[in-house]
């Protein structure tokens, strides 16, 4: 499942992120959205975890939890259109 995550501190990285997920399963990847001019972080992410009950799990813990000062916003991504 892919999984949004939002309402970030600027400071967490990639591996921060992993590492919170990675307490409820297998975590495959975690993209941070950058800025392409600045390299800063935007503040959201996207991940890739394969078990879709670790996934739900993931999101029922730590939506509205708080990480590094802010209140992530965590939920199932919107496929593209």
């Amino acid at each position: 499942m892919n999984i949004y995550v939002g309402n970030l501190n600027y400071h967490v990285g990639e591996n921060d992120l992993k590492s919170v997920l990675e307490q409820f399963g297998e975590v495959d990847s975690v993209k941070l959205v950058k800025d392409r001019e600045t390299g800063r972080s935007k503040g959201y992410a996207f991940v890739d975890m394969p078990d879709d009950g670790d996934a739900r799990k993931a999101i029922g813990e730590l939506n509205e939890k708080e990480l590094e000062g802010r209140r992530m916003v965590v939920k199932e991504a919107l496929p593209r259109k």
